[in-house]
């Protein structure tokens, strides 16, 4: 019997950690990079044929609303209430495309690496969980 509990796990060789460290850097930096780009774009969520837009940043910060003109009578609060129903609704919209895309730049990452099990299930956050 050998003294390293690890001999047979690698073959010949045995376990190589520091390739384990290395690969586990490169995803770790392949991840952050999709982070990157993912923060530095900008998605608009849209609601009533354009009423209202929403613009965030792929990290989910809000950028700015359009109200297209027409759309409210701002003596009206009715027509007030239904604005802020509006922007909520045009949110919800550019979250959701955020959250895809977040899920195209990142998923293949979060979910590559080994034994970390599905996302919200005590494996790697999805997208979607990590604040985009």
């Amino acid at each position: 019997m050998t003294q390293n509990p690890f001999d047979n796990l690698g073959g010949e060789g045995g376990f190589d950690m520091n390739a384990l460290l290395q690969q586990a850097q490169q995803m770790q930096e392949q991840l952050m990079a999709a982070q990157e780009r993912l923060t530095e774009m900008e998605v608009e969520g849209s609601v009533a044929g354009g009423a209202v837009t929403v613009t965030l940043t792929g990290g989910g910060e809000l950028r700015g609303i359009t109200v297209r003109p027409g759309t409210v009578d701002g003596d009206d609060e009715e027509s007030l209430a239904d604005l802020g129903d509006l922007v909520v609704a045009a949110y919800r919209d550019a979250k959701a495309r955020v959250d895809q895309l977040a899920q195209e730049a990142l998923g293949p990452l979060a979910g590559g690496i080994p034994g970390m099990g599905e996302p919200g299930q005590g494996g790697m956050p999805g997208p979607g969980q990590l604040g985009f």
